[in-house]
């Protein structure tokens, strides 16, 4: 229970959990060693409590934390990457045209310094700054 606490007060970081689950299954064990003196029952309970706990924490929370945690919602500029935007000023080789988004107009240059036209759709694949960088569509 401590440790699920603990857990909770941290803002569920995925760490502390592993030990109250394997304080839970220590349960189960503890069961099956009754016969042994206490010395030799403690030293053998604590090294498989710390044994589970080190392969429920170093291979299950890597897998627990990219299913459980919620992505950081795109807001802003990050959310321009990837979406389609119309060349309103032509994009030269070296140098800048611009680009409609959203009903914003952006300065923008090529990835690969290839020319697009006025009129043209391309993608916008990063912002660098105040410019967006694109690529023909």
């Amino acid at each position: 229970m401590l440790f699920t606490l603990i857990e909770m007060l941290c803002a569920f970081n995925l760490v502390t959990i592993w030990f109250a689950i394997s304080a839970v299954l220590m349960v189960f064990v503890s069961g099956l060693t009754e016969l042994l003196s206490a010395q030799i029952r403690f030293r053998l309970h604590a090294g498989i409590f710390l044994g589970i706990s080190i392969v429920l924490l170093c291979f299950t929370r890597p897998v627990a934390v990219k299913k459980l945690r919620v992505g950081r919602e795109k807001t802003n500029v990050d959310a321009l990457a990837g979406r389609d935007a119309v060349v309103t000023k032509g994009i030269r080789k070296h140098e800048r045209g611009e680009v409609k988004v959203n009903g914003q107009i952006w300065t923008a240059i090529s990835e690969n310094s290839e020319e697009i036209k006025a009129g043209a759709e391309c993608t916008i694949l990063r912002i660098e700054g105040v410019k967006a960088v694109v690529t023909k569509k």
